[in-house]
């Protein structure tokens, strides 16, 4: 039976009206509650967040920029400027907001007249650089050059002109070593601080030595600008400006005129001088040469200026001062022999010099050959005779040597505002076993009071021993202008002991010596003085005088004056410049500067003329060579940086100590033409001297 079809359900027109009201209702429902929550939304932000979206508006209209702050100066003892500051035009890249960079710089190149060479060195800047670290790409520009940046900057984006101050440095390498360098903040920089002046175009830090040391002091507090800009960038109008607070300077004891006098007179060696002030240990020039310019530095080091430093077996980046250990030679024996009077030793006790003396089954030689003759202690120190303290050292033994040695101012460190120094040996036996499980043998008595075997020392620390043995004060050096100095206390030596050995030291130079040519030239005034020649090599190698430049001997001088009340200590130091006779001409001049600067400067000029110019001079010449030979093809150098400081830590280690197992014979030391030469006397016995030690 089929299914009955059930009726369809009935809507009526009154059913139709309730669903649409329903509907109706639920949609007004939602659309109020929508409308109630734009509405408070809305409210919100008019009332509770009306400042925030003020400031967000106005930043839109305007930009705030840090205004990066001058440095402090960095003075000498009497004012003069050592690092300043001057008015600088110059352009800085922002790497993430340049766009075609190629096109950028090809434009950049164009205006500022940008060689390839440059142009590369931007590059390799940028490569480095991060997000928005800035790099320069100009600076020191002409107000045109300026102006050609300043209207096509909105078509360069990326690219900053800016008006500022830039480092200077009026001597150039003449004070690299002394005050460092300045340049940007890099990623590391930043992230230590998190200071956004780091990224502040046209900022720099210190980050060498004093410049570094004293960064925070020198730095000073930022300034702002509020400047009206348009969507682009374009800036309308200054709206508000708030000036930059300048650094602290900071008052070095040194003396300007005299550092860049010390660092020409060095020329083309490789050398450093130390002059000290006897009085109160004050430090009056610091020069370690050859040197980088740290006005190139600011900028950042480019890659054929980093070869062109990289080659030099001068090595210019070593501050020979405080990281360079050389055997003194020589220059030991002033304090050698106060130790021998501090054993009771009486002066007047005389050995007869030969020509070398037999210590067990080896023969040590004197540097005459022909000998000395009869040498007393005034005579062993004036003629420098090697025999007389071989013979003398070892009755006194190398305890008592070795004490006076640390008194005087050996192995010492000194409290300066430099992050390492190398202080150097003074050996003894318990050293000699503490280091290498041997005993000591005499022949390491004997090498070490001639300034050879283990023995090493920094010509700063022979400016020091040279200070003391002048003043008989315990001096302590000064770099800082502001730190109070306490009076020194007595160094406890008996004053007739060291007038014995100013006497000693004044024949070196002014009568019976081997000094002469460290006569200063100046009627009424006279110097003291020690020369050295500490050997490089054994005499196997060479002779220390010529050949390779590396295996000649170091000439060391140390001197004070006036003779008869110093005032002024000096030390020389003269890398591979064949012994003493490098030296003492530098002393003899640095010295006369200090009583007779015209006279001083006559000299040099002379000497420049035939170098070639000043330290600036010869560099540039040489930059021009290098960019002939290499242009862009030398490497790159991939952190500046972090190779200086590797540089610089390499340079911080002490040079290695090879065991000395052996006589070290001495090498000549200089005789002037009015010296009288030694009268000839039997050589030793024909027994063979052992092989000379190698010194670093």
């Amino acid at each position: 039976m089929a299914k009955r079809k059930k009726a369809p359900k009935l809507i009526t027109p009154a059913m139709l009206r309730d669903s649409f009201d329903r509907r109706s209702m639920v949609v007004g429902v939602l659309q109020g509650g929508v409308g109630v929550l734009l509405a408070t939304r809305m409210g919100y932000i008019a009332l509770a967040e009306s400042q925030k979206y003020q400031m967000m508006a106005e930043s839109n209209r305007v930009n705030l920029s840090l205004i990066p702050p001058r440095r402090g100066w960095i003075l000498d003892r009497d004012g003069q400027p050592i690092a300043s500051n001057r008015a600088d035009f110059r352009v800085d890249l922002i790497p993430d907001r340049v766009i075609e960079k190629e096109k950028t710089l090809e434009e950049l190149a164009k205006v500022l007249g940008l060689d390839e060479i440059a142009l590369q060195d931007v590059r390799d800047r940028l490569d480095k650089a991060r997000g928005f670290q800035p790099v320069e790409a100009g600076s020191h520009l002409s107000w045109e050059q300026f102006a050609a940046i300043s209207v096509r900057q909105p078509d360069l984006p990326g690219v900053v002109p800016q008006r500022s101050f830039s480092r200077y440095y009026p001597s150039g390498p003449c004070v690299g070593h002394l005050v460092g360098y300045v340049g940007a903040a890099n990623a590391k920089d930043y992230e230590k601080e998190h200071n956004p002046l780091l990224i502040t175009p046209g900022f720099k830090i210190g980050k060498d030595g004093l410049e570094k040391v004293y960064d925070q002091t020198l730095r000073g507090q930022p300034g702002a600008r509020r400047t009206e800009v348009t969507a682009s960038g374009k800036i309308v109008r200054d709206l508000e400006t708030r000036e930059d607070v300048p650094g602290q300077p900071i008052k070095l004891t040194v003396h300007a005129g005299l550092q860049e006098y010390a660092a020409r007179r060095i020329g083309v060696e490789s050398g450093a001088c130390v002059v000290i002030d006897c009085l109160t240990g004050d430090l009056l020039c610091f020069v370690s040469m050859p040197s980088f310019d740290p006005n190139s530095f600011t900028d950042g080091v480019g890659r054929l200026e980093w070869k062109m430093l990289s080659d030099d077996d001068h090595v210019p980046l070593r501050n020979k001062l405080l990281h360079g250990l050389y055997p003194p030679g020589s220059t030991v024996k002033p304090t050698v022999a106060l130790a021998f009077l501090e054993a009771g030793l009486d002066p007047k006790a005389s050995v007869n010099c030969s020509g070398g003396l037999r210590v067990g089954n080896r023969v040590f030689h004197c540097w005459q050959h022909h000998g000395h003759g009869s040498v007393d202690m005034a005579k062993g120190i004036y003629q420098s005779c090697d025999v007389y303290f071989y013979h003398f050292a070892q009755q006194i033994g190398m305890d008592q040597i070795a004490r006076t040695m640390r008194k005087i101012g050996y192995g010492q460190k000194f409290p300066l505002p430099y992050p390492s120094q190398s202080y150097g040996t003074v050996p003894d036996p318990a050293w000699k076993m503490k280091k290498y499980g041997k005993e000591w043998a005499v022949y390491d008595t004997v090498n070490a009071t001639i300034g050879q075997g283990y023995v090493q020392v920094n010509p700063l620390q022979q400016a020091i021993i040279a200070s003391r043995l002048a003043s008989g004060k315990l001096l302590m050096p000064r770099l800082m202008h502001e730190d109070k100095p306490a009076a020194p206390a007595s160094l406890g030596v008996p004053q007739e002991h060291l007038d014995f050995i100013h006497a000693a030291m004044h024949e070196m130079v002014n009568g019976r010596g081997t000094g002469h040519a460290a006569k200063i030239p100046i009627p009424g005034v006279e110097l003291a003085g020690k020369s050295g020649t500490a050997q490089v090599v054994g005499l196997n190698i060479g002779n220390g005088k010529g050949g390779l430049w590396r295996h000649r001997d170091h000439g060391h001088f140390i001197c004070f004056a006036p003779f008869d009340k110093p005032r002024y200590a000096c030390a020389v130091l003269v890398e591979h410049g064949g012994g003493s006779g490098a030296a003492m001409p530098i002393a003899r001049d640095v010295m006369t500067y200090m009583f007779d600067q015209q006279k001083a400067w006559d000299a040099l000029s002379k000497l420049e003329a035939g170098w070639g110019g000043t330290p600036q001079q010869r560099q540039a010449a040489k930059y021009r060579a290098y960019a002939a030979q290499y242009g862009v093809s030398a490497p790159a150098v991939q952190d500046s940086d972090e190779a200086l400081a590797r540089e610089s830590e390499a340079d911080a280690r002490p040079a290695p100590q090879p065991i000395q197992s052996d006589a070290a014979p001495p090498a000549p030391e200089p005789v002037g033409e009015d010296t009288p030469a030694p009268a000839p006397s039997p050589a030793p016995s024909p027994t063979p001297s052992a092989a000379a030690g190698q010194h670093p």
